[in-house]
């Protein structure tokens, strides 16, 4: 049986916006932008939200808005994809890593303040796996040593922790719509913030730093632009804001399809000794974007294999972005440095997880595992 990774399900009401969008004059960024930035805004209950082309050009412009640059340092974690660490080195500053709870994958709080140093700017909680970290004790830290702080919520759209969404303690959050994601448009990312100045800024920078984009430019009579500032080719088009207008209204009724596959896995996998999965803290709700085991360590890499040759996507979120090559070799990391990071990754596979997974479909994954062990 052959069982893909993942499996997107866009569909007609996705399909009828993207063609009225195809029909239209302006395919890069216009009207479609706007209301999904209005859109998207309103769900998450912040004030602006800026399309953009990725989540780490989500990251890398909200630290330049918050006067993040060479010379400075910001916290986060070393279990993330790598983007949460290069979009710090687009800036010129340095990734410091902290390690994370062992029952969570999530940045330990406790740990930020023996990172900081007179060089700190910001630090970046990675909301894993769906789940949100420990916001009221980061913003607690953060506080007492004057951080901005910017959320990494590329998992984390449904996310919410002991009443409180992805940006609402942040200066700013930022999203991920790539083609696994629980919303998606193939590649495309958000911030959002409810600070002008910073919206205004992102907005700026994401189209080379151009006063006026392309629909400004050209509807109706033709308007000089200027150049303000040194910025990048960052901006969503219209033809993925249009693919991803539908999904707004779908999220509730989505994210409660992933509930009920969630619990099937949990039951599949209560009675395969050897597996966890990680913890859900008490009063958060995750957004359930990734159903990842950990397994034992020794096991792993058989198991992967084994998948494969079953004919079952994994994948693995995440090996520890400090032991790949380019940071060993950059910045001097080892093997020890952040054990309990070390640890998980070692041990993670990601199994299929996507709307149109049947119970069958579970049954035979969680049948593999058990098998390869």
């Amino acid at each position: 049986m052959k069982i893909e990774f993942y499996k997107h399900n866009l569909g007609k009401d996705e399909k009828r916006m993207v063609l009225e969008c195809l029909d239209g004059i302006f395919l890069t960024t216009g009207s479609y932008v706007d209301s999904f930035e209005r859109e998207f805004a309103s769900y998450l209950g912040e004030k602006y939200c800026v399309g953009l082309n990725s989540c780490t050009a989500a990251l890398h412009l909200a630290l330049l808005a918050l006067g993040v640059g060479p010379g400075d340092e910001v916290i986060t974690t070393p279990l993330t994809f790598i983007a949460t660490a290069t979009a710090i080195l687009h800036t010129g500053a340095k990734p410091v890593f902290i390690d994370v709870e062992q029952d969570t994958g999530l940045m330990d709080p406790k740990l930020i303040d023996g990172a900081v140093t007179p060089k700190t700017k910001a630090v970046i909680p990675v909301h894993l796996y769906g789940q949100m970290c420990d916001m009221k004790r980061i913003k607690a830290a953060a506080r007492k040593h004057h951080l901005k702080i910017i959320e990494d919520a590329a998992h984390c759209i449904e996310g919410e922790r002991d009443g409180i969404r992805p940006g609402q303690l942040g200066d700013a959050a930022c999203f991920s719509f790539y083609a696994t994601k629980n919303m998606t448009c193939g590649e495309g990312g958000a911030l959002v913030t409810n600070h002008r100045l910073v919206a205004e800024k992102v907005r700026m920078l994401r189209t080379h730093g151009m006063t006026k984009e392309a629909a400004k430019r050209y509807s109706g009579p033709y308007k000089h632009w200027d150049m303000t500032d040194c910025g990048w080719k960052y901006n969503m088009s219209n033809i993925e804001a249009s693919l991803l207008l539908p999904q707004i209204k779908k999220i509730g009724l989505n994210w409660a399809t992933r509930e009920r596959l969630y619990r099937q896995y949990q039951k599949a996998l209560s009675g395969i000794p050897g597996v966890s999965c990680p913890k859900i803290a008490q009063r958060s709700k995750s957004a359930l974007h990734l159903l990842t085991v950990w397994v034992d360590h020794r096991r792993r890499d058989a198991l992967l294999k084994h998948f494969g040759d079953q004919g079952i996507g994994v994948a693995v979120h995440y090996r520890p972005v400090h032991l790949l090559k380019y940071f060993r070799e950059t910045f001097h990391f080892k093997k020890g440095d952040f054990p309990v990071s070390e640890n998980i990754g070692s041990r993670t596979i990601s199994l299929p997880f996507w709307p149109g997974l049947t119970a069958g479909q579970v049954k035979h994954i969680t049948a593999q595992l058990k098998a390869g062990l």
